[in-house]
């Protein structure tokens, strides 16, 4: 931010406006994406007007914005993005494919000067290119049949006073206004009354910032007349861009604007304006919308300014503009929710929220743990507030965790682009699909899985997905489709990357791992051998590419998965596609738990991974290999888990002890955990056993029981495993 916005951003309010900027920065990132999403998914051939009207939004609430803080760099670039759109909007101009990529790359350049503000980002961006090449599309862009407009003729042209002081190349001439160019207006400005002298000229600063506005030089000689200040203005925005800009530091009905040589008076609709039967003869000026006087309809609107168009100029007025087609009335975003709806607030606060509803959590189990002894007759109000305080808490408890349960759809969005992109660069055709975009996952995990799903995409884009030559000689459509599929299973959340490209080839998974001194055999499943590509440094890549090729994009997502205590798994079938499907558990700090005892021990398992449980009947036991052991139920064989063997738990009491079976499942297999007893069911507090430890294998978490007492929450997907091998 230059000294000049800061100066000009805090003197024009009175305030210190950096208290805002984190506000700022959200509101704008978040208009960002959504425009960004909308120009993706924009019809071209047949674009929806409501879509192009809340792109311009997008574009203008970020203009606004910057424009109030004093980001000078973001507004000027912003304004060029929203002249192109207004043109798109009214249908003045036909939108290409051309115009979709210099907005996109506009986004992505204001991304960057966003991060710069912030301190984040690199240099400053250059953004002359993009600034030139926007200009070029507004002038020389396809044009649409518009509404007739009024005839202008040489002598009513004529009649228009020319200031001495106007440009050139902007002047009003019949071929400019012929060309629907950019006409350059002669205004008097007038800022208050106002309580700070030093305001006007803060605002001067802040108009001089965005180069492409026009002058503007004081009418008064820095004078102000009872709080007024006058300044002419040579411009070609309009009054809703004047307005809007100085509107942010000033109140609105502050800001007045009339051709030059009329003296100021109210901007028609604000507060006090003198009631106005029908727009002003003078064209280029208009109301707002829902102002007093304002016409019921646009289409009285684009009557009432034809009128006035053919009117003859009045000669006082140096303002010569021609009358544009009236924009299509707004309606509200769907997508924009109004801002009372929802509140901001730090990850910080809601993860202290979190653990002081843990600590809640703990403090009514020891009430409920040792109120066991008491009897309830004697104390039923005791009782009472104790059942209430276990709902109460459970109800606060699903409430807070639900604020930071974020849907798919915030990561799937990020991939549309990508794709875009990166099957243009290919030369291949393909199709983004989003399944199960609203299951909700942990925010902390959503932020870590993003750069392993991007890779799994880029890769099957890359390596996955036929040329458009090659899938038609195959049969196939010539485009291909990836899709993306979020679900809960269990106790997990598992996404799937699927793609209809060429699948993987086994024969030259093996030579390639051949090639590289990697021990293989021709005896290896086929399972064995697709997980040969998440080894470090594998590729089947022919050519090393920007994209593709040197063998550490999918080493990356089996140790982020891995990391995060989840599993990669990879199936294919040559000539028709490949999945990849990550599991990842539902880790979170408060979960419902069932706890059993070993010996004198006790242990937590998450409710969600619980099947069924059963007491061990003679017979229903097996065992195989000579160690391996499997429980017979319902004519199914599942394996035996022995946790007092596998945690060496020490026993004790030698006497006689009861066989119970807990069936838990995890990865789509299920496995039955011998345990001692059932001890009952209640929510627990998760506590890192890493942080606070080391890890310790087969064990995900720790807890604190009613009783005081540390339990160890048992890693299911680990257990799963072991009994496979």
């Amino acid at each position: 931010m230059t000294d000049i916005g800061k100066e000009s951003a805090s003197a024009a309010a009175g305030i210190d406006l950096s208290q805002f900027f984190q506000i700022f920065f959200e509101e704008a990132g978040e208009n960002l994406e959504s425009m960004e999403r909308k120009l993706l998914n924009l019809d071209i051939a047949s674009p929806d007007e409501e879509e192009l009207n809340a792109i311009f939004r997008c574009a203008h609430s970020v203009k606004g914005g910057a424009a109030t803080f004093g980001f000078g760099d973001v507004a000027e670039l912003t304004h060029q993005m929203e002249t192109l759109l207004d043109k798109l909007r009214r249908h003045e101009l036909e939108p290409t494919a051309a115009m979709v990529d210099v907005l996109l790359a506009s986004g992505d350049a204001l991304k960057s000067q966003l991060a710069r503000h912030q301190g984040s980002g690199d240099d400053a961006v250059d953004t002359s290119p993009l600034l030139s090449a926007i200009r070029g599309l507004v002038g020389a862009g396809p044009r649409l049949p518009s509404a007739p407009r009024a005839p202008h003729t040489e002598a009513a042209a004529a009649a228009a006073p020319v200031p001495p002081e106007v440009a050139t190349p902007l002047a009003a001439t019949p071929q400019a206004m012929a060309k629907d160019e950019p006409v350059l207006r002669s205004l008097e400005l007038t800022v208050g009354p106002l309580l700070v002298v030093d305001q006007a000229e803060s605002l001067v600063e802040l108009f001089k910032e965005i180069t492409d506005l026009g002058t503007i030089e004081p009418l008064d000689a820095g004078q102000p007349a009872d709080g007024m200040r006058r300044f002419k203005v040579l411009t070609t925005s309009s009054d809703n861009d004047l307005l809007d800009l100085f509107s942010f530091h000033v109140a609105r009905e502050q800001v007045r604007l009339a051709p030059l040589g009329e003296g100021y008076g109210f901007h028609p609709g604000a507060p006090g304006a003198p009631p106005v039967e029908a727009p002003a003869a003078d064209a280029g000026y208009g109301f707002f919308e829902d102002a007093p006087g304002a016409p019921a309809s646009a289409a009285d609107a684009a009557t009432a300014q034809g009128a006035a168009a053919v009117e003859p100029p009045v000669a006082s007025h140096e303002s010569f503009a021609v009358p544009a087609k009236p924009a299509p009335p707004a309606r509200a975003d769907k997508a924009g929710a109004p801002e009372s709806s929802t509140l901001r607030v730090s990850v910080e606060k809601v993860d202290q929220l979190i653990n002081l509803v843990g600590e809640l959590v703990i403090t009514q189990a020891m009430l409920a743990q040792n109120s066991k002894g008491a009897d309830a007759a004697l104390h039923p109000q005791m009782a009472s507030g104790l059942a209430d305080l276990e709902r109460n808490t459970r109800d606060l408890q699903e409430a807070v965790m639900s604020i930071r349960m974020i849907p798919m759809s915030l990561v799937f969005n990020r991939f549309p682009r990508m794709m875009r992109d990166l099957a243009g660069k290919l030369g291949k055709k393909v199709e983004l699909l989003q399944v199960g975009e609203a299951t909700e996952l942990d925010k902390g995990l959503v932020e870590k899985i993003t750069d392993p799903l991007t890779h799994l995409v880029r890769n099957s884009c890359d390596h996955g997905i036929e040329m458009p030559a090659e899938r038609l000689a195959k049969g196939k459509p010539e485009q291909g489709t990836i899709t993306l599929i979020a679900s809960h299973q269990g106790g997990s959340i598992v996404i799937e990357v699927r793609d209809d490209g060429k699948g993987l080839n086994r024969a030259k998974l093996l030579g390639k791992a051949r090639e590289r001194g990697m021990e293989v055999s021709d005896s290896m499943t086929d399972a064995e051998v697709y997980g040969l590509i998440l080894a470090p440094g594998f590729s089947t890549a022919e050519v090393v590419t920007d994209v593709s090729g040197r063998g550490v994009g999918m080493d990356v997502v089996k140790k982020n998965i891995t990391a995060l205590g989840g599993t990669v798994e990879i199936d294919s079938a040559e000539g028709y596609g490949m999945t990849v499907r990550v599991r990842l558990p539902l880790t979170l700090a408060i979960m419902d738990g069932m706890s059993v005892g070993v010996a004198h021990e006790c242990y937590i398992l998450p409710l969600s991974s619980v099947v069924e449980s059963f007491q061990v009947q003679p017979g229903m036991v097996k065992t195989i290999g000579g160690t391996g052991r499997v429980v017979e139920v319902r004519d199914e064989y599942m394996p035996v888990v022995d946790l007092e063997r596998i945690f060496d738990v020490p026993r004790f009491d030698d006497g006689p002890r009861t066989e119970i079976m807990v069936v838990i499942e995890a990865e789509g297999a299920r496995v039955a955990l011998r345990v001692d007893e059932l001890l009952g069911q209640q929510q627990v507090v998760v506590k890192n056993l890493e942080s606070n430890y080391r890890r310790v294998d087969d064990i995900s978490g720790a807890t604190i029981m009613g009783d005081g007492r540390v339990a160890l929450i048992l890693d299911v997907g680990s257990l799963v495993r072991r009994s496979r091998h």
